[in-house]
């Protein structure tokens, strides 16, 4: 994590998904002891679930929430059908959450 992040230098933004822009905002908030046994950063602390892709960026899932939330909307039955019934948006558990080297997927992207 030093490569991304410093007590100096604690923010960075994450674009996923040029097409709908999904601007992240990271922050290291602390630097914890390292436990035995893990090398990869890890999550300690989260909000809401991931939203579906191509889902429309923000805009989108924004929609895709109230729609989902309003049994009377006319695209109800549509959106719970595109997202399945027990979607969440509530939802994160810091478990779920995992780390990839981001060189090693860039050269996967290109190979």
């Amino acid at each position: 994590m030093s490569d991304y992040f410093t007590m100096e230098d604690r923010k960075a933004d994450y674009i996923y998904d040029f097409g709908d822009k999904w601007i992240h905002k990271i922050k290291l908030e602390k630097i914890i002891t390292r436990e035995d046994g893990v090398t990869d950063p890890i999550c300690v602390k989260g909000k809401r679930a991931s939203p579906p892709e191509d889902c429309g960026g923000i805009w989108g899932y924004e929609d895709l929430i109230k729609i989902t939330a309003d049994p009377n909307h006319e695209d109800h039955e549509e959106m719970l059908g595109w997202i399945c019934e027990d979607f969440d948006p509530e939802y994160f558990d810091v478990k779920d959450v995992c780390f990839d080297d981001p060189k090693k997927r860039l050269r996967m992207a290109f190979e």
